[in-house]
């Protein structure tokens, strides 16, 4: 099982404390992905980042909804990876 978060570069410059909003869910659980795929959309200090499924596989569970805030770190999703 793979935990899916924000990759830490977009967290560079960012006072600690400062949580991310999940602006959108591209993908549902069960979903099949492909590496690289963008997963969700989410708005951290008013920028956008994309966030991309480290591997190919299912998502197996999203952990964070729609339009709540998560924290540096913190695990989006879990894949189960294929192969």
């Amino acid at each position: 099982m793979i935990d899916i978060a924000l990759v830490e570069e977009a967290w560079k410059d960012v006072d600690v404390g400062t949580e991310a909003l999940l602006d959108a869910w591209k993908v549902q659980e069960g979903d099949q992905v492909k590496q690289g795929q963008t997963l969700a959309v989410v708005v951290l200090v008013k920028t956008s980042f994309d966030v991309v499924a480290p591997a190919d596989g299912i998502v197996e569970q999203i952990l964070v909804a729609k339009e709540d805030t998560f924290k540096r770190g913190q695990p989006l999703a879990r894949l189960k990876a294929s192969g």
